[in-house]
């Protein structure tokens, strides 16, 4: 049943767009995606190095 969902996506996905539209649109998600995660990765080394090197005030 858990693999009968993504087949009905990817089906329905098929059947209502083109391919040239689909493959935009993945590469589109793909490419926001990762700026979200390197902006939340570098954010967080960011939080680290202040907490180990900033954190002297007391």
């Amino acid at each position: 049943m858990k693999k009968a969902f993504p087949l009905a996506l990817i089906a329905f996905l098929c059947t209502t767009l083109s391919s040239c539209e689909l493959v935009e649109g993945i590469f589109k998600a793909g490419v926001w995606v990762g700026v979200i995660v390197v902006v939340v990765v570098v954010a967080l080394v960011i939080w680290i190095l202040s907490k180990i090197f900033g954190g002297g005030r007391s």
